[in-house]
């Protein structure tokens, strides 16, 4: 399949130049904070020197590339001392770095495949010096199969324990999911499923894309998969979705009974998907056309039409907690507003002051309720049973919670 253009790509390939070279790689998102932080401080001269050397789009996949062949011989070295730590830390960043140089290829080029196999070995090779046990996961569906990684909890002796079905959002993956230490889900004993759904990331690699009908078919077959592990209690298994990931889980929460409770954050949940597609980077349509295997921008424009929770949100009876920012500037929050106000179930919204998509980075993330340990903490006590009231909390950038009622 040839990559995807659209006519904003084209028309402002040269303004989004000079807006990287202005303000830097994370001019859209903040994508090397993002990637960085599930590989810990180690790897922060990685992501600063990437930040230094990413002047244009064209940079961004070779300077990510450039690190992870630095992090992968690192990690061969160290294998070969048996320094198993070293090796454990190098592989998972050099993973992370494949994974994060794939970004840019909206098409399964030899270099998209290339870099896929790179991540897919190094992360591989990860697995066999996890402080936890990681192991690969191949979910059937439709006659293919979805790529994960199942994790398991430092630790972990026997018995049967909750897990949590973990979608990363449209510029993320599967890897970066699950810290290399102290991820949120493990150290609260909870076992986890990090997948990349249709149309993210491996599955668009493996020609899974993007449709509402596959996203409907996706929670019963996760859900089937990670409730015949012998490790998991299949009365306590929870899904969350980060960004684009807050829809996907919201469908799948919506069409598979099974799940427990539904934890979102950096909502994207505007039917039709107008304001990300049209109004925002030219990126983000390029990827999703990708993702949804549409090369003619006009057909996608009728498909993204499709693509909705009405008609499936208000389904769902388990407790959705829903973590989002006051100014949003991908998906408006009159839409996450409208949908929570049609929940039936027990819901939260937690909605923080002043802060964008990417639910971090001011005050009110920073004084007030952490948001990842928030939804960690939130997903804890409902997989043990915890009942909570429904309501919607206000997170001023003081830290101070105002909370009303639904």
């Amino acid at each position: 399949m040839n990559a995807p253009v659209t006519r904003r790509w084209t028309e402002q390939r040269w303004l989004i130049d000079n807006v990287i070279r202005s303000v830097g790689i994370d001019w859209d998102q903040p994508r090397s904070i993002n990637y960085n932080a599930p590989c810990g401080p180690e790897a922060n001269p990685d992501f600063a020197g990437i930040r230094e050397r990413v002047k244009k789009y064209a940079d961004i996949s070779p300077a990510f590339e450039t690190a992870a062949k630095r992090r992968e011989a690192k990690a061969r070295a160290a294998a070969a001392a048996e320094e198993w730590v070293t090796a454990r830390h190098n592989y998972f960043i050099a993973a992370v770095e494949y994974a994060a140089a794939q970004w840019p290829h909206d098409e399964n080029s030899e270099k998209n495949l290339a870099l896929n196999q790179r991540k897919r070995e190094c992360y591989t090779a990860y697995t066999t010096y996890a402080a936890h046990k990681v192991e690969a996961a191949w979910i059937p569906f439709q006659g293919k199969t979805l790529p994960a990684w199942f994790h398991l909890p430092p630790g972990y002796s026997g018995g049967r324990i909750p897990a949590v079905v973990l979608f990363p959002g449209m510029d993320s993956f599967k890897e970066a999911g699950v810290a290399m230490y102290g991820d949120r889900w493990l150290s609260r004993g909870i076992a986890v499923l990090s997948v990349d759904g249709p149309g993210q990331y491996e599955s668009a690699v493996l020609g899974i894309h993007v449709s509402m009908p596959n996203w409907i078919a996706a929670g019963p077959a996760l859900m089937d998969w990670i409730a015949a592990r012998p490790e998991i209690d299949p009365q306590r298994i929870g899904i969350a979705g980060q960004s684009f990931g807050s829809f996907f889980a919201t469908i799948c929460t919506a069409n598979e009974p099974r799940f427990r409770a539904c934890a979102v954050a950096a909502t994207c949940l505007e039917p039709g998907f107008h304001t990300i597609f049209e109004e925002a980077s030219p990126t983000f349509k390029q990827r999703f056309m990708y993702m949804s295997g549409y090369t003619d921008e006009a057909k996608f424009d009728a498909f993204r039409r499709t693509l909705t929770w009405e008609g499936h949100a208000e389904k769902i009876r388990v407790p959705y907690l829903c973590l989002a920012g006051e100014a949003d500037e991908l998906s408006p929050p009159v839409h996450t507003e409208r949908m929570l106000s049609l929940l039936q179930c027990p819901k939260r919204l937690v909605v923080y002051q002043d802060c964008r998509h990417s639910v971090g980075n001011v005050p009110a993330t920073h004084l007030g309720p952490t948001p990842p340990g928030l939804a960690a903490d939130w997903m804890q006590a409902r997989l043990a049973g915890k009942p909570f009231v429904s309501e919607r909390w206000y997170v001023e950038s003081s830290g101070r919670v105002v909370t009303t009622p639904y």
